[in-house]
């Protein structure tokens, strides 16, 4: 086998054949990036008492992942797009290392990571197979891309012995597409994938922090920032993003735009959108760069004018900020944005309806700061970690307890 595997020192007895070895659980995911899903979780889910290892495609922060979360780890090489040939050799050697493991459940991330995952497991007759189903491409997707999306998301959904999908508005969606039955679907809690660290790295770090970030991008210290985190794409609104923006930085010169992240060469921009905002000196853009709190410790309103979501992690991060957000009506965003409370809910695509209401936020300290401070009050309530984390750990012992019914009713949400 070409995967690489590496154990990790005190690592709980992982022999199938040992009567005393924890409950074990193989994570799988294409790329190790994703692997972000988990931090924190992982560890949590390991010193309740589980054996974990963690499948992905080669990579330092694979590697990184292994030692700050304490999990065995096994490279192998897999892909985000699509890949015929490619995707059949990944199968097979996931196939092989599930053989080899024997875990008692297998848990697939994405879509592609789920697909592998679903169908290696059921190959390798693993007892217990999840999919967390954390996105739906196929609903901004057309013609033959959607209909071979909509068919790989219903063989994962269909081979899962249970899908948890990241939140209440992403179960309605794969319900009313027909992916999966409604007894199979759950969502834990409130929803998000792992929950936000509100007390401790994602919370107001204060005046000091906020200048510091500014003069190192060069950001005046009176200016108005509106923030942006994500991959800078079409399917994140961008395009819709750098309209509004002309719009608003003609009406008002305090204006900056903080732009976190990295363009990229699939679902690319306009290459005229991607040299505006490169050629603006009032737009600052970071690149890649994980370490958001301080960013966000920068800005006075975020937008995340996407098309399609599963849960937005960044909008609970910009709550627990204490930011107001603006952000789309679609699934995903609608869980985490209180509409008129915690920030301001448009049509997606919608540039004006965008440019409209950041204006609103940009005209009033007084909205920011209550629509702040509901959203930290909000996340503080209903997305702690701890508390999803526990959940989870729940929903593995219930699936995997001796003589659990392969597909038991959800407990985490009542079916509807």
């Amino acid at each position: 086998m070409s995967a690489e595997s590496r154990g990790v020192p005190g690592e709980l007895r992982d022999d199938p054949r040992d009567p005393r070895r924890a409950v074990t659980i193989v994570h799988v995911t294409t790329v190790p990036s994703s692997l972000r899903f988990l931090h924190g979780q992982a560890s949590f889910i390991r010193r309740a008492g589980f054996g974990l290892h963690a499948v992905s495609s080669p990579g330092s922060e694979l590697s990184a992942f292994g030692e700050r979360e304490g999990v065995a780890i096994h490279a192998l090489e897999m892909t985000r797009s699509m890949t015929p040939l490619k995707d059949l050799r990944a199968l097979w050697r996931l196939w092989r290392l599930l053989r080899r493991l024997r875990p008692d459940l297998v848990h697939g991330h994405t879509p592609k990571g789920g697909l592998l995952a679903m169908v290696a497991g059921w190959l390798a007759r693993t007892p217990s197979r999840v999919y967390h189903l954390r996105g739906l491409p196929l609903l901004t997707a057309a013609g033959t891309r959607r209909r071979i999306l909509h068919l790989t998301e219903r063989i994962s959904c269909g081979l899962a012995h249970r899908v948890i999908a990241v939140s209440h508005s992403m179960r309605s969606a794969a319900l009313d597409e027909g992916l999966c039955p409604r007894d199979r679907i759950v969502v834990l809690l409130g929803g998000s994938g792992n929950g936000v660290d509100a007390t401790g790295s994602f919370q107001p770090l204060g005046d000091e922090v906020r200048r510091a970030t500014r003069v190192r991008h060069g950001i005046p210290l009176d200016a108005i920032v509106v923030g942006f985190v994500g991959r800078l794409v079409r399917d994140k609104g961008v395009q819709e993003l750098a309209s509004a923006w002309r719009r608003l930085a003609a009406a008002d010169p305090r204006l900056h735009l903080l732009m976190v992240g990295m363009f990229e060469r699939e679902d690319a921009l306009p290459g005229d959108v991607v040299a505006a905002l490169r050629a603006d000196p009032r737009v600052h853009l970071t690149g890649l760069d994980w370490n958001t709190p301080p960013l966000y410790a920068a800005m006075d309103v975020v937008a995340l004018p996407t098309y399609r979501e599963g849960f937005p992690n960044v909008l609970l991060e910009a709550a627990a900020m204490a930011l107001p957000v603006v952000a789309t009506a679609t699934p995903g965003c609608v869980d985490a944005v209180q509409d008129g409370v915690t920030g301001t809910l448009v049509p997606a695509r919608d540039a004006e309806a965008l440019a409209a209401a950041l204006e609103r936020y940009v005209a009033s300290r007084a909205l920011r700061s209550a629509h702040g401070a509901a959203g930290r009050r909000r996340v503080l309530a209903e997305f702690g970690q701890q508390a999803i984390w526990q959940a989870l750990a729940d929903e593995y012992r219930a699936l995997t307890a001796p003589g659990a019914a392969p597909v038991a009713r959800p407990r985490s949400v009542p079916a509807t």
